[in-house]
């Protein structure tokens, strides 16, 4: 068993540092707001610290899941961040959603300090997390992935290098580009069997049988269907995630029309309150 620290127990990070607790690892957790991280420590017997340095100090293995890119180098960075105490040989894992420019910049300090990095995104929502079912996207040095595999899959159902810093959030922007057309395909194709006066539970079932049939039509048509947006990944967080993916379009010559009109159909969601609703609720805009 390893001796580890967490950072970051939102609706993310509170299930994943939970399993590593209950794998019979040794977690030091700390959050930003502490009585988070007092709840945390309470339910799972475990200890908190008061700044991501103290909780980071002896750990071999330090993860990271919390907001954006600002948030990553406040846990990391400086005088209280982790990095200012985690010894050589020691590895951070970032499982935040972020840019692979910051992936690339933890990277690079770490390797001055003799720390390995890795950029370690997932998919699969707050349900993932809870059940230990995350698929995790990880870029970075091979050796250093090796001796963290086992760690991560402890709560996920696949763990996966794809290549260098960087790389795992490369690949969580396909993920998210991918989402967000099938996502958009449901509501309009939802708002369409509706209008022309079908039976929408009919024809889901039936065309689920056939090549139209995803994950997300098997687990949000039902959902969308009864008008409720309350079970997966909250809209502002995904016009974080697609601000991030356009921006890296820009910078890499990639074209992305579909993605860029669907992060601005989000926005209008957004207009109607819906900042907190999960990504299904697209299908929002078409109702009167």
């Amino acid at each position: 068993m390893a001796k580890l620290a967490f950072l970051g127990l939102g609706v993310m990070g509170h299930p994943m540092a939970g399993h590593l607790a209950k794998a019979g690892h040794d977690v030091t957790v700390y959050n930003r707001t502490t009585a988070k991280a007092e709840a945390w420590a309470r339910e799972h017997k475990g200890r908190l610290a008061p700044t991501p340095a103290e909780a980071a100090h002896g750990a071999e293995i330090v993860l990271a899941c919390v907001g954006n890119d600002d948030d990553v180098r406040a846990v990391t960075l400086g005088g209280k961040g982790a990095f200012a105490q985690m010894g050589k040989g020691s590895i951070f894992v970032d499982h935040t959603t972020a840019s692979a420019h910051l992936a690339r910049e933890l990277a690079t300090v770490g390797r001055e300090r003799g720390i390995g990095v890795l950029d370690a995104p997932v998919s699969g929502g707050q349900a993932g997390a809870e059940k230990g079912a995350l698929t995790i996207m990880v870029g970075g040095e091979a050796e250093t992935f090796a001796k963290a595999q086992g760690v991560l899959a402890t709560y996920a159902r696949a763990v996966k290098r794809l290549g260098p810093a960087g790389s795992g959030q490369l690949a969580k922007m396909v993920n998210q580009i991918c989402i967000a057309g099938i996502v958009q395909g449901l509501a309009e194709a939802l708002h369409f069997a509706e209008s022309a006066g079908l039976d929408p539970a009919e024809v889901f079932d039936t065309i689920s049988k056939g090549a139209a049939q995803s994950w997300q039509m098997e687990n949000r048509v039902p959902t969308m269907m009864a008008r409720k947006f309350d079970f997966g990944f909250a809209v502002d967080w995904m016009r974080k995630d697609l601000a991030i993916v356009l921006g890296e379009a820009r910078a890499n010559g990639a074209r992305l029309p579909l993605t860029a009109l669907v992060d601005q159909f989000y926005a209008d969601v957004q207009k109607q309150g819906g900042g907190r609703w999960d990504t299904s609720s697209l299908l929002a805009r078409f109702d009167p």
